[in-house]
């Protein structure tokens, strides 16, 4: 199946026209528009420095609800001693600058390039990417950030340099979403990490139907209710 050439227009091939490790586009931008539309139906890009600018849709996805995700006793007992201290939206930036340092096993470089960082910040500005911050007194030791689309919540990235700090991240985010009452974190990755966190996957029929759904709410709703 061939891998899609995509250029300034404001169009995507359908997801399941992907190769079977989910590539599915290569090139175009990172304007705002393109990644709300990329987001709309699940695809996001993932590259680095080296290469194009690739377009990705992954199933089976891994995604939870958020008043489903699972706090350990040990979590539960560093939230109540409640040594972090946890903002939204505070230094959008700055957590993605730490995204993009972290060493992760079985990756050289990372993603997060400067073209990402300025096309999400952009996205941040518009309202519709968010981020996560975990602070030890005025020390920045945890985070994350992902983009809000309908009753969505896709998490990009987290990082953490104290232990524990980017699970209180997603706890909190969790339950900030739970009363907003969002359908679903949509976690992109299978990880061990995130599984301990109640993410489970979804089979590619399921997730299209959860896609549909979300684009009826978001056309009925608007986007911006995170």
């Amino acid at each position: 199946m061939p891998v899609f050439a995509l250029d300034e227009e404001l169009i995507f091939p359908h997801p399941i026209l992907r190769e079977p490790d989910g590539l599915l586009a290569v090139g175009g931008d990172l304007s705002t528009e393109k990644l709300l539309l990329a987001y709309r139906w699940g695809i996001f890009p993932w590259y680095h420095d080296e290469q194009p600018l690739l377009w990705w849709w992954i199933v089976p996805r891994l995604m939870v609800r958020p008043n489903e995700v699972h706090i350990s006793h040990s979590v539960k007992a560093i939230l109540k001693k409640q040594d972090f201290r946890v903002t939204m939206n505070q230094q959008f930036r700055e957590v993605m600058l730490n995204c993009s340092k972290i060493d992760r096993v079985g990756q050289e470089g990372t993603w997060i390039t400067y073209e990402m960082i300025e096309a999400y910040t952009a996205l941040h500005k518009a309202g519709y990417a968010h981020s996560v911050e975990v602070w030890q007194a005025d020390e920045l030791v945890g985070g994350l950030y992902g983009v809000a689309y309908g009753n969505i919540f896709c998490g990009e990235s987290m990082f953490a340099k104290k232990s524990n700090a980017s699970k209180v991240a997603f706890i909190h985010l969790a339950q900030h979403l739970a009363l907003r009452k969002f359908e679903w974190i949509d976690c992109q990755q299978d990880t061990p990490h995130l599984r301990s966190l109640g993410a489970h996957l979804i089979e590619e029929a399921d997730y299209l139907q959860i896609l549909k759904d979300n684009q009826y709410f978001a056309m009925k709703t608007g986007i911006n209710h995170f």
